[in-house]
């Protein structure tokens, strides 16, 4: 007997092992086979995630930060305009970030997806480098703050602008799908390894400006000396050390499998909820079609109350019932007529982030524009204006810091203390949600516009202003500029890191890059609403013979007011925000293990 004790023991532990050694998550090795835990994903695959995003965002800064100021000294663009074309430019890169997001959820998977768009990246790269180097820097030495390169024929143009947006196609598609990759290194059905996923997004938004600090520092200095050529070629070599590293890491990924083209599931469920608009709805949620589960790689989602008239679309009739095989435009699975609910219900907290957006650009635009027209020298050391986002990256690393450590668990147990609960453990806090973050990011947007605009209203005051050459033209220190950024830092903390980590959580299983796309797509937009921001109060303050308040002249100009016009913009948006989020209704997931894990136990028992 109990040999036979013995034997069962060791039986029921062996099955145990077995059934630890895979994910449960529904995520495959490079081969299509369930992973193994222990071989794969996890904080090894997870950092070489985070040192490929590293790499390739110092790239794309190395091209980013300082392309206003190409735009003005090597192309010969004013202010306004140089400043209109970074926004649409900056712009174009999150929207291709859809496309990416699209090709990796219903055909590519984000493996792929991944690796295409990296070499789209570093061809980008090369091209722009080669233009630069023999076409574009003529004569030698121009590009700096006190030669004007001459002027270029169309076809070299054309060419610079065929290499950017390039760039913009390969890092826009990319990175949308290595924030969701990176975050599918971590089991959900693992406590411990749901834990490392909610860090993974604050180390992988710490990443990212790490990796651009290095180009807002060294690379940004050569290039406001004029080695653009140098800087861009540098560029060139992160983002192919970045393609390098993260094909090394091949063999230890986890994947998720494509779902299918997502655009066809939403209008099948238009379609068939509008087909059935006589049709009355059941009250009982059993009643609704449930299918044939055919998805293995998704969770079921539950019904939910909200947009009634789509739930037609899942209401068997009576002809239906005499069917055998039920045509997926005229009946739909209630679980694909709640991703339809969910993606609605994100549309308008998305909308919310967009004027957020507006303030961020104004960082490698407005911001490097008015910083060059300041004091720039610090002890007979000049600091290059773009540089100033330095300040930005570290504010970001310093807040992620407190905000994980000391800020978030307090809240949780301030939370936790008035409503009388225990405490919680290590997994997960009950700290502050993401739309309560978001909330503080737009808070503390507005300072930072308060900020940027007091501090114009001073330069202003020390400024010259009749000047040919308006560079350092204001006797303030550029380093007053510090706050600001300081605050748009400490704001993207709460409002960007808060999205990746809500719009990854709440999106469908099957659409969870176009989940993390929606968050670079309000950047995108942010870009181009601010150029058409610009342009029409440029159409409106420069009449009358008067500059306006962006004149290539900044000192005649009101740039301070235009800070002001963002501020009241945003503190109205955070009003729109707080609407939504109190609307706002989280999905219903099912367990899509929950009958493998009881046949499991019946097969033990």
């Amino acid at each position: 007997m109990a040999c036979l004790e013995v034997s069962k023991k060791a039986s029921g532990m062996n099955g145990d092992d077995r059934e630890g050694e895979r994910t449960k998550d529904g995520s495959v090795d490079m081969h299509g086979r369930p992973a193994i835990r222990d071989r794969t994903g996890k904080w090894f695959a997870g950092m070489i995630i985070l040192l490929n995003q590293g790499l390739a965002t110092l790239a794309f800064f190395g091209v980013g930060v300082n392309l206003v100021l190409f735009l003005t000294r090597v192309m010969g663009e004013k202010n306004a305009d140089a400043a209109n074309s970074v926004s649409k430019w900056t712009g174009t890169v999150y929207i291709f970030s859809l496309l990416g997001a699209f090709l990796s959820d219903s055909y590519w998977g984000r493996y792929k997806t991944c690796a295409i768009f990296q070499v789209i990246y570093v061809i980008g790269l090369m091209l722009l480098s080669v233009t630069s180097q023999f076409y574009l820097l003529k004569p030698k030495g121009c590009g700096d703050k006190e030669t004007q390169c001459g002027s270029h024929s169309s076809w070299v143009i054309g060419m610079f602008y065929v290499s950017i947006y390039l760039v913009a196609l390969g890092n826009g598609g990319y990175q949308p799908n290595i924030a969701t990759f990176g975050a599918d290194q971590f089991d959900d059905e693992n406590s411990r390894e749901k834990h490392s996923k909610v860090a993974f997004f604050s180390y992988f938004y710490l990443a990212l400006n790490l990796g651009s600090l290095f180009s807002n520092t060294i690379l940004d200095y050569f290039e406001d000396e004029g080695l653009w050529a140098l800087g861009f070629w540098a560029s060139t070599a992160s983002a192919f050390a970045a393609l390098v590293l993260f094909l090394a890491g091949t063999t230890r990924y986890r994947h998720f499998k494509p779902n299918g083209n997502p655009l066809s599931r939403f209008c099948q469920v238009v379609v068939a909820a509008s087909k059935k608009w006589k049709v009355q709805i059941p009250s009982e949620e059993e009643e609704f079609y449930e299918g044939d589960d055919e998805n293995e790689n998704s969770r079921k989602m539950l019904h939910t109350e909200g947009f009634r008239f789509l739930d037609r679309a899942s209401v068997i009739t009576s002809k239906e019932i005499e069917r055998k095989k039920q045509s997926p435009w005229g009946l739909c699975p209630i679980s694909q007529v709640e991703e339809v609910k969910c993606i609605l219900r994100l549309l308008p907290i998305w909308l919310c982030t967009i004027i957020y957006s507006v303030v961020f650009t104004q960082m490698a635009s407005l911001f490097v524009e008015q910083g060059d027209a300041m004091e720039t020298k610090v002890a007979n050391f000049r600091i290059p204006a773009a540089s100033m986002s330095s300040f930005d990256i570290c504010s970001v690393a310093v807040c992620i810091f407190l905000y994980r450590r000391l800020l978030d668990p307090l809240v949780g147990r301030i939370k936790r203390s008035t409503k009388g609960e225990p405490e919680a453990n290590n997994e997960t806090n009950g700290g502050i949600t993401q739309l309560e973050r978001m909330g503080v990011g737009l808070i503390i947007a507005v300072m930072a516009m308060l900020a940027a605009g007091m501090v114009e209203c001073y330069r202003l005051k020390y400024a010259i202003k009749e000047c040919s050459n308006c560079e350092g033209s204001s006797s303030l220190s550029i380093l007053w500029q510090i706050p600001q950024y300081a605050l748009i830092g400490a704001s993207e903390v709460f409002m960007y890191v808060g999205q990746l980590e809500f719009f990854n959580g709440q999106a469908p299983d099957g659409l969870k890059s176009f989940g993390s796309a929606l968050c670079m797509t309000s950047i995108s937009l942010g870009n181009y609403v601010s150029s058409l921001l610009v342009s029409i109060v440029m159409k409106f303050s420069a009449k009358d013979r008067m500059p306006g308040w962006i004149p290539g002249n900044l000192n005649r100009g009101h740039l301070d007011r235009f800070y002001f016009l963002l501020a009241g913009l945003t503190l109205m948006d955070l009003v729109a925000y707080i609407m939504c989020a109190k609307w706002y209704k989280s999905a219903r997931l099912g367990d899509k293990f929950e009958e493998d894990d009881e046949e499991k136990g019946s097969e033990v028992a």
